[in-house]
């Protein structure tokens, strides 16, 4: 989510000579979706009911992954028992939701970033900690809403800094996804040290970011690279059975010594290692804590802006999160 920056990444705070210096210089890869590409996805996908996706590696190597629509949940479930019940052996809940519609996130876990300032990505919305935006539904759900107000939009940016944060182990997330031209959901994490180091050596995950329609998926990581303000990004994308806004989904990452895997249900979707860096181990950043981040950010230039038909309020609904320790 390189470009739902954090403040500290527009302020110039970070210098190149505080960065490891191995002589390389390594433009920022770019997602690219190649209509060719394209084509054959949609076509795979009515042939077969399977997902494919590209993992776009920091060398400029690919590599494809795939899972069935046989392998997810239910993309119309919204209340199996199953799926919405937050308690799991082995896993503590963070936060189920409960309580009254209209009351605001509880403030010993939850805090919010606020503010105008385009966020890395010319984004066009305020986000504010108002309970219009983000508060609690009555039904054991997080909303988050991304609304129209007059030439412009609010919405919320939630995170749990300073109130939760985790090196190893892993974190589930249980959340169905708005969609609408210029909408950008996103479940995602940044390094503890963001304020004293700044954006990219704090490192960024992307647990999940949708565009749009909600048709495709993107995850992965950003992490420093030599000689540049700028990240240096391993990151995966696909096109799922069916939109990920028509019915709730666990996203997940699991982290361990050198290693960081997201998935979606029960499927993996990437994992990246120190390999699939330039500069290896000397640009890894990951075995570190990261605190979470949930929000709705709207248009800028990824994704592109809204139209008359975006539906607003435009809502993210999280079920619960919970997380393992390891």
């Amino acid at each position: 989510m390189s470009r739902h920056a954090a403040p500290d990444r527009e302020s110039g705070t970070v210098e190149v000579a505080r960065l490891p210096g191995s002589g390389l210089i390594a433009p920022p890869r770019q997602r690219r979706w190649p209509s060719v590409l394209a084509f054959l996805v949609v076509l795979a996908l009515v042939v077969t009911g399977t997902v494919y996706g590209i993992t776009h590696r920091s060398d400029g190597s690919e590599s494809d992954a795939r899972f069935t629509a046989a392998g997810t949940v239910d993309a119309t479930s919204t209340t199996s028992a199953s799926d919405t019940e937050a308690a799991k052996p082995g896993y503590t809940v963070y936060d189920d939701f409960s309580g009254t519609a209209g009351d605001r996130l509880a403030d010993d876990r939850w805090s919010h970033d606020v503010g105008r300032t385009g966020w890395g990505n010319n984004e066009k919305q305020d986000y504010t900690d108002s309970t219009e935006n983000s508060s609690l539904d009555g039904q054991r759900h997080m909303v988050i809403n991304a609304m129209r107000n007059g030439d412009g939009y609010t919405s919320a940016r939630v995170t749990t800094k300073g109130k939760f944060e985790f090196t190893y182990g892993r974190v589930e997330a249980r959340i169905k996804m708005p969609a609408g031209s210029g909408l950008h959901p996103a479940f995602w994490m940044l390094g503890t040290d963001l304020d004293s180091v700044g954006w990219p050596l704090s490192g960024e995950i992307d647990v999940m970011e949708t565009l749009n329609q909600a048709d495709q998926y993107h995850t992965g990581i950003h992490a420093p690279q030599p000689d540049s303000l700028t990240s240096q990004k391993v990151d995966a994308g696909g096109v799922p059975p069916k939109p990920l806004s028509e019915g709730f989904h666990t996203y997940w990452v699991e982290r361990s010594p050198g290693r960081v895997t997201t998935g979606i249900d029960g499927t993996t979707l990437a994992t990246i290692t120190p390999a699939d860096l330039i500069g290896g181990n000397d640009y890894w950043v990951f075995d570190k804590p990261f605190f979470l981040l949930f929000n709705v950010a709207v248009a800028g230039d990824w994704p592109g802006p809204t139209d008359t038909s975006t539906p607003f309020p435009a809502t993210m609904m999280v079920d619960w999160v919970r997380y393992r320790a390891d």
